[in-house]
């Protein structure tokens, strides 16, 4: 093993990592001692700077619970994506019917003003 493959570094990465799979953004500490082999204190480290920048907080029973930025869940992803998937749908029925809507105007228009002229 090289230095760097002990760094806190590359550890935090590979703690970040195994924190984007956790389901609902909630890690078990002892799981990812087991996962990452390392000593519960390298965690600890780990945990104790991310919590310091607001990014992660303290669970029950040795948890943490992700709450920084820009780490949806595939779950939460996928959910979002639908939400706006049916509100363009929505929107593009809206549109059509208004067209709709204004085409016939425009014909009722242009027919009162050809009945209007035919009286002249």
């Amino acid at each position: 093993n090289c230095r760097y493959d002990s760094s806190l570094g590359l550890l935090t990465k590979k703690f970040i990592n195994l924190l984007k799979g956790a389901e609902d953004g909630t890690l078990d500490l002892n799981k990812a001692v087991e996962i990452l082999e390392v000593q519960k204190r390298r965690i600890y480290d780990i945990t104790n700077v991310l919590e310091g920048v607001d990014l992660i907080e303290k669970g029950l029973k040795n948890t943490i619970r992700w709450k920084g930025f820009d780490m949806l869940l595939p779950k939460e992803v996928e959910l979002q994506t639908s939400a706006l998937k049916e509100e363009l749908d929505s929107s593009h029925d809206k549109e059509s019917r208004l067209d709709e809507e204004i085409r016939e105007a425009q014909e009722k228009l242009l027919a009162l003003k050809l009945n209007k002229d035919k009286k002249k």
